[in-house]
């Protein structure tokens, strides 16, 4: 997995170089911070990358939640699974 490169603006340029900073959040893949008094405040970041980044978060998610469910013993064996998984799409044709 690739870190996500990061780039720090004061909020005049988000007013003044709109266009700028969105094409270095599209084009470089960019995350930009955006800061105001010094302090960052917010961040910009391309539409893709946005996606990206939610897709990872809730496959996380996920997969804290299943790991969590074999922790607590909430598990059921394979052949069960598959049954239900099995019944499912039959009811769907």
């Amino acid at each position: 997995m690739q870190a996500i490169q990061e780039a720090i603006r004061p909020s005049a340029d988000l007013r003044n170089h709109y266009n700028e900073i969105s094409k270095q959040c599209r084009e470089n893949k960019e995350a930009v911070i955006i800061t105001v008094n010094g302090r960052g405040d917010t961040v910009s970041l391309s539409y893709e990358e946005y996606k990206r980044m939610k897709s990872r978060i809730e496959l996380l998610e996920i997969l804290a939640e299943a790991e969590d469910d074999v922790s607590n013993g909430r598990v059921a064996p394979i052949e069960n699974t598959f049954a239900d998984l099995r019944n499912m799409l039959q009811k769907e044709v």
